[in-house]
């Protein structure tokens, strides 16, 4: 018999319903996985064997009574940012120790309505803050890839790393993810894997830990397009708990795969060729160019002349959030308490200990730029110059752009411990240099895995999309993967 983890979501899903498997059998094979990787990977954070039988034995029956839903018996992993009623939730951060929430996410909620099956919570950069899930109180997440002839490890990349590397390990079916600045599409690049990021608005952010909220979005990590749009139909939902979520109908995602691409015009911003960018991701690119023109799609030339200033305003604008947002991590209701002779020394204590350095950074970097002083001279600024940003996008697209399509990351996964995040944080931050637009404009954005670098690891080519049009995005991006083929890591784990 096949190894029941190597199966798609939707190849899954045809022999759950036609009963050639159970989804128990289905739950257990992924059990067994996690238990024997998981003290390699460190993709998982905690695992919820019990729970996740339970559901299982409850799909089983749904299924025999041939009421089961869209994602019925398929087991997922979930990011640790994700509230999970009952379960460890603590966004891989120290203050929040021991938390577990009296309350479900509205996006997870969504998942087990339409009965899958919860196989625990994933590894994560703490707070979502970081490139390469490094910086998790759980220790680092390992890349399932390895360079060829090489014992090395490599990150996965962040904030979801534990999300694209459970996925590209075989230790679920697919994983729910978050993309504050690039936190889906870079962690699937260097993994191998479909991460995307849908519209801003599409899902609902109610009951996910925010980092900054105008910029955060659920969004999935897969092995294949295909499973991308399975998951998103099932993710996305107007909720009236998420002032931000925008009531627009949610289509058949998986339908518009396989569709033409004649006609379609697809943008190539010059601004996305920067400085040292290595020759194989150019040459992936044009590549990823020739195979849309090669399926009838018209390729235009165009310009975001703001695009240089996207990572220094996203570095203003998303620690300012940030700082706003970790205020109620204080010690008194929930989490981590160290005690002080007063409530402003505990306040000061719990959160001197419970946060890791890059919390600390962005924090302070983010109450930096709100203070009297430089209110006006950051982040006023940086709000005026993502006006001008989204700008960009909205006359690319009013000129007939359909899709825009660049590299996801400027190179392939690096080393762990391999950029100094203490030492020189901003070369960590470059590494969000492509997608970070993206979330300053609100739009849907997906990376395809399309080939491998000289080491034989993984690159991605990204594809960004018009407000709400997934889509065009995902019939655009599975032409792009039918081109390329497909990539798995050779297991060592």
């Amino acid at each position: 018999m096949t190894d029941l983890t190597r199966l798609t979501i939707s190849q899954a899903r045809t022999k759950l319903r036609a009963k050639e498997i159970s989804a128990v059998e289905l739950t257990d094979a992924y059990l067994d996985a996690i238990d024997g990787a998981n003290g390699a990977l460190n993709a998982y954070v905690a695992v919820t064997h019990d729970k996740a039988r339970d559901m299982a034995k409850a799909s089983d029956a749904r299924l025999a009574s041939g009421q089961g839903g869209a994602l019925e018996g398929i087991p997922l992993g979930v990011k640790d940012l994700f509230a999970t009623q009952g379960v460890h939730t603590q966004a891989c951060s120290h203050v929040l120790d021991g938390f577990k929430p009296a309350y479900e996410s509205t996006v997870t909620a969504n998942l087990w309505t339409d009965g899958a099956v919860m196989l625990g919570k994933l590894n994560m950069d703490e707070f979502a803050m970081g490139s390469s899930n490094e910086t998790s109180y759980y220790g680092p997440v390992k890349n399932p890839w390895r360079a060829k002839g090489s014992q090395a490890d490599y990150v996965p990349g962040g904030s979801s790393g534990g999300s694209a590397a459970a996925v590209a390990a075989f230790l679920c079916a697919g994983a729910t993810a978050t993309d504050t600045g690039g936190s889906i599409r870079q962690p699937a690049a260097f993994t191998g894997t479909v991460g995307l990021k849908p519209t801003y608005g599409r899902c609902s952010r109610w009951g996910i830990i925010s980092y900054a909220s105008s910029l955060d979005q659920a969004g999935p990590i897969a092995r294949d397009v295909r499973d991308a749009a399975i998951l998103l139909k099932s993710m996305a939902s107007v909720d009236e708990k998420d002032t931000t979520s925008v009531d627009h109908p949610v289509p058949d995602y998986e339908a518009a795969l396989g569709q033409s691409l004649k006609g379609l015009k697809v943008g190539i911003p010059r601004e996305y060729r920067v400085e040292g960018m290595p020759q194989e991701v150019e040459s992936l690119w044009q590549q990823g160019i020739a195979w849309l023109k090669d399926a009838g799609a018209e390729i235009i030339d165009v310009s975001l002349p703001h695009t240089k200033y996207a990572l220094p305003t996203y570095y203003i604008i998303s620690p300012a959030e940030a700082s706003s947002n970790l205020a109620r991590y204080d010690g008194v209701r929930y989490g981590l308490r160290v005690p002080g002779k007063d409530i402003a020394e505990m306040y000061e204590n719990t959160r001197a200990a419970g946060f890791g350095d890059e919390v600390k950074r962005r924090v302070l970097m983010g109450t930096f730029v709100l203070s009297a002083g430089y209110y006006d001279a950051y982040y006023v600024r940086a709000q005026k110059v993502r006006t001008l940003i989204k700008k960009d996008f909205d006359e690319a697209f009013a000129a007939g752009v359909d899709v825009l399509l660049t590299p996801s990351t400027p190179s392939a996964a690096f080393g762990l411990g391999g950029h100094d995040q203490d030492e020189n944080p901003i070369k960590m931050y470059l590494n969000d240099i492509f997608t970070v637009t993206v979330n300053m404009a609100g739009l849907p954005g997906i990376s395809v895995p399309a080939g491998l670098d000289a080491k034989g690891l993984p690159l991605g080519l990204q594809l960004i999309g018009r407000p709400f049009e997934e889509e065009t995005l995902l019939r655009t991006a599975h032409v792009v993967e039918q081109a390329a083929g497909g990539f798995q890591p050779e297991k060592w784990w």
